[in-house]
């Protein structure tokens, strides 16, 4: 998996993040989580030409299936050559990847607040050599992203361990197969 949990580093287009521009709004009942409702400020930004990506719904529904805490986001869907540009500049290797986070912490209420990025023609071609549909291969990078956002990570074996379940988990409540492949 191609990710970057980036802590604390600001991002071109989050110049003065996390000032949200809309109202959270509240989350529907039944949480994923069981834990209760919780809110979401959500910016959807389409920097891309690529031919097909899910609508801003389709972002928020799968944002929402991952949050276990109010949250500010910003989702932005780049193309090659931007994906390209983030990975060199915070993680200091020359490819797009698929999704790139960037934590900036969280308010005095506990809101939490950040960015993903989803590297279009990356996610396709992932998508297309795996043999996943293209809208499950984004609602598993979205899920992915949102987690990492939250503080889950994959670097120790038994923390890909917890984040795998827990990504396996909120898709099969979609009806979406592991996308690992168990």
């Amino acid at each position: 998996m191609g990710y970057c949990p980036v802590p604390n580093t600001p991002i071109p287009m989050a110049q003065g993040h996390p000032a949200p521009t809309l109202p959270l709004k509240g989350r529907e009942s039944g949480a994923a989580t069981g834990t209760g409702k919780f809110r979401l400020s959500l910016a959807v930004q389409y920097a891309t030409d690529h031919q097909w990506v899910p609508s801003r719904t389709q972002f928020r529904r799968w944002i929402f299936a991952a949050l276990e805490r109010d949250a500010i986001v910003t989702l932005r869907i780049v193309d090659a050559k931007e994906g390209c540009e983030l990975n060199r500049a915070y993680r200091k290797k020359d490819y797009a990847t698929n999704v790139l986070t960037f934590v900036y912490g969280e308010s005095a209420d506990g809101t939490l607040s950040g960015d993903i990025v989803l590297c279009a023609p990356v996610v396709a071609k992932e998508a297309r050599a795996q043999r996943k549909e293209l809208k499950h291969h984004y609602a598993h990078l979205v899920i992915h992203g949102a987690l990492h956002l939250q503080g889950y990570d994959h670097e120790k074996p038994a923390d890909a361990d917890v984040m795998e379940q827990r990504e396996v988990t909120l898709l099969a409540r979609m009806k979406i197969a592991n996308p690992y492949g168990a």
